[in-house]
């Protein structure tokens, strides 16, 4: 070893000669000297702190080096490769690598120089590699340099749940992966939530609605050891299930009620949406789920309802602009769904790969214009209409309520006023059209395919005729195919080809997000990008026990939910405890039960819910709620028509969208903008949330209600309010500063009646006096307070 660090012998020639070795001058000999002076110091301080150097693992500790800081210019992508290395694959990668002698390989010796000719990656890059990165490397060339292939490509290895010595906690197979992981970070599970936190946080999670007091009690009342499995089986029978759950899959498939773009017209896809909400409450297999949205109109003597599902597909935008190039607007629409196809399917990014071949992960141009070609087949026209659907469509039975052709029209003032009368403009709004039955986008192949070529740099007006494509799958997943499959050859097959039993993405990618659901981020942080570039799931093994259920129980998605519910991991306390925080601070490990803000549709619906103005109608077309007055004004003629009635107090995924001004209290809160496919939203905090929950009207009004429940159903009607939001009683610190609230305001109003009167006049919604002004007032502003708690818009 004294040898090697002292010696002068010349850095050992590059066998394949691949990356040009410029002349090292005498200035930069010292470099290398000391870099390994440097590394043999943090090895050696690694061996005495740990006893051994831990195994390396490519997947996880080399290829996200590799990939973040070599793969741009070694990686997949043919245009931009350097010297004709690849690291990406292990045959190219050897050519660089002595497994066993880091000293003799040339990548180890490349990140450990100095000299800027030479070292990688190049300094022009500013990627350099940490000590930590390099000293990986080493170790991992030392021990053999093995590669294996990414880890979710890899088939779905059949774990069974590890057994845990002294494991008193685990109720559920989901805590063995669970509890293994906890013991070896040296962190302990934390205590069970309370009965109401976990009746809560159950009953938000599976209706995104907040539990009664009834339910509440008979919870709690409940046998402990079947309380859990009960509630579960209660409410995933209610219609309010199925609403909930449709959420997330209307953001990932982008559905909106108008095209977008600067006209941004109108459509009628509601249809579509009842589809979605009906499958979930009918318990609908997954595969069958995916497979009706895909390619519903190919199954054999195809029902409407099949047809309507693949509305899935048409769901993107559709420009209607004069003067648009109807072929340029066409191939977006496709791309679209090709990659709205590859994220929700295959959690790959395989839009990357329209211009070029994908710079990290295995998806060439010629695969991506391959997938292209399943969706290029249908009956379109580039430029949609004016206003309504863009063929092809189907009609659907007048039975189902349409929203009225003028409603999204240019207006007056004349018909505007016709329309403030709850009668008037329910029945304007609600009422069939004679003569013109609604209809719903749909898939429809044509009679004969189209040609699909590789576009130069994805433009649609540079095909390349010399590359041809046909319908395949890309060429990493050809191995999935026995000898007996032939590669699906059309979109039916795409759909077929998703649930077979080899495939490595589709049930992982599913059960990520089922376990997002419930926890906020999935075992895959990333669950939009399961490719290279995505973050490596924190308990791999858990993940793919999770897809082979999936799979076993016949693609049942409650199966897993049930899995998870019944779980010590998911009924843990939220609490925050000093050793969890210094242990897990981003709460990698599930020491505890995440605290999750809910969704911009549970608040919303949640304080409605509270406050007893919710309307539970399942199902029709999209409501037109409260909104800031000319919302629409800055981009078109166009005016929003408010609704009346119990349209105002509707379910909030029945709120009309329109993409280029999607509802501001939806938005501000993180909702998806719905423009293209989104499987995870960001959590921002902003003082606008704080404004929207104290002055935004639906909440006014839901608090002045929630204030009428609280005077008329309780002789303590503080502590009333806040068991019907919070779920729990509130503690005598709560109910003092609440009673300061009141005791203030009701001298605030009691002084200024008239103002008490304007907040009172707020809303539509009307009801017999409960209390004087002044009282029903100071009330309000109690039950805005507690509507405005971080504990009434956060999973408990």
């Amino acid at each position: 070893m004294i040898k090697w660090i002292c010696g002068n012998s010349p850095a050992p020639t590059y066998r394949n000669a691949r990356l040009p070795r410029p002349v090292m001058t005498a200035a930069f000999r010292l470099s290398p000297l000391v870099a390994r002076i440097a590394l043999l110091i943090a090895a050696t301080t690694h061996v005495v702190a740990f006893g051994v150097a831990e195994q390396i693992s490519f997947s996880r500790d080399v290829r996200p080096i590799l990939s973040d800081h070599c793969f741009a210019c070694h990686g997949p992508d043919e245009q931009t490769r350097e010297a004709g290395l690849r690291l990406d694959q292990s045959e190219s990668a050897m050519s660089v690598v002595a497994p066993g002698d880091a000293d003799a390989s040339e990548l180890w010796l490349r990140v450990i120089e100095h000299d800027p000719d030479m070292v990688m990656p190049p300094p022009a890059v500013k990627k350099p590699l940490s000590t930590e990165q390099i000293e990986t490397l080493r170790q991992w060339i030392e021990q053999g340099a093995p590669y294996d292939g990414h880890w979710s490509f890899r088939p779905i290895a059949d774990v069974n749940p590890p057994r845990v010595p002294d494991d008193n906690w685990s109720t559920s197979p989901v805590d063995q992966f669970v509890l293994r992981e906890l013991r070896r970070q040296g962190i302990t599970p934390s205590a069970p939530a309370d009965a109401i936190a976990l009746c809560r946080r159950i009953t938000l999670d599976l209706t995104g609605l907040p539990p009664t007091a009834e339910q509440i009690e008979r919870f709690c009342n409940d046998v402990p050891e079947r309380a859990v499995e009960r509630l579960t089986e209660r409410l995933m029978r209610t219609p309010a299930y199925g609403e909930h759950m449709a959420v997330a899959w209307l953001e990932a498939a982008r559905y909106a009620d108008t095209d977008g773009y600067q006209n941004d017209r109108y459509r009628y896809q509601h249809v579509w949406r009842d589809w979605v909400i009906d499958a979930f409450n009918r318990h609908m297999p997954y595969d069958q789920f995916v497979i009706e949205q895909l390619a519903g109109d190919m199954l054999p003597a195809a029902t409407l309802r099949q047809q309507i599902a693949t509305g899935f597909n048409r769901n993107h935008r559709i420009n209607s602009e004069d003067g648009s190039i109807p072929e340029e607007w066409r191939t977006e629409y496709v791309a679209d769904r090709v990659d709205t196809f590859g994220t929700v399917f295959l959690g790959l990014t395989v839009g990357c790969a329209r211009c070029h071949d994908h710079k990290y992960d295995p998806i060439s141009q010629q695969d991506y214009y391959q997938l292209f070609a399943y969706f290029n087949n249908v009956a379109e026209t580039g430029v949609g209409p004016n206003n309504g659907n863009s063929p092809p469509f189907v009609p659907v039975p007048e039975s189902w309520p349409l929203l009225s052709d003028d409603e999204d029209r240019f207006v007056t003032p004349e018909p505007v006023k016709l329309r403030r009368s709850r009668e008037a403009a329910g029945n304007a709004l609600r009422r069939p059209q004679p003569g013109s039955p609604q209809t719903v986008m749909v898939m429809h192949e044509l009679d004969q395919p189209r040609r699909t070529f590789v576009l130069a740099r994805g433009r649609y007006d540079q095909p390349d005729k010399n590359r041809p494509v046909r319908a395949d799958v890309p060429a990493a997943f050809a191995t999935m195919a026995s000898s007996d499959e032939s590669p699906p050859s059309n979109r039916l097959e795409l759909a077929r080809w998703l649930f077979r039993d080899d495939h490595p993405l589709t049930a992982r990618v599913a059960a990520n997000r089922i376990w997002q659901h419930f926890f906020g981020r999935g075992l895959v942080p990333t669950p939009d990008n399961f490719g290279v570039q995505g973050t490596p799931p924190s308990h791999p093994e858990l993940l793919d026990y999770l897809a082979n259920q999936l799979i076993e129980s016949g693609w049942d998605i409650q199966a897993i939910q049930r899995l998870i519910l019944d779980s010590q991991t998911y009924q843990q306390s939220s609490r925050l405890t000093q050793r969890s925080a210094k242990n897990d601070p981003d709460n990698r490990w599930y020491s505890r039960f995440p605290r999750v803000r809910l969704t911009a549709f549970q608040i919303r619906d949640a304080a409605l819910a509270s406050s007893g103005l919710l309307v539970r109608n399942v199902g029709g077309p999209s409501v037109k709620p409260y909104m800031p007055p000319k919302i629409w004004s800055a981009m078109s003629n166009n005016k929003y028509q408010q609704d009346n009635g119990g349209d105002l107090f509707r379910r909030s995924l029945y709120t009309y969208w329109r993409r280029t001004i999607p509802p501001p209290t939806m938005v501000g809160f993180n909702a998806a903008d719905r423009e293209v496919c989104a499987v995870q939203t960001q959590s921002t905090n902003t003082p606008l949330q704080a404004l929207t929950l104290m002055n935004n009207k639906t909440f006014v009004e839901a608090a002045k209600w929630l204030a009428r429940r609280m005077m008329t159903e309780s002789d303590t009607p503080i502590d009333h309010g806040f068991r019907l939001v919070c779920g729990r009683p509130p503690v005598d610190a709560e109910s003092k500063v609440l009673k300061e609230v009141h005791d203030h305001f009701l001298d605030v109003y009691s002084r200024d009646k008239p103002a008490a009167k304007q907040l009172l006049d707020t809303g539509e919604a009307v009801g017999p006096g409960v209390a004087s002004a002044p009282e029903h007032a100071a009330m309000t502003m109690v039950a805005s307070t507690i509507l405005n708690l971080d504990e009434a818009v956060t999973k408990p």
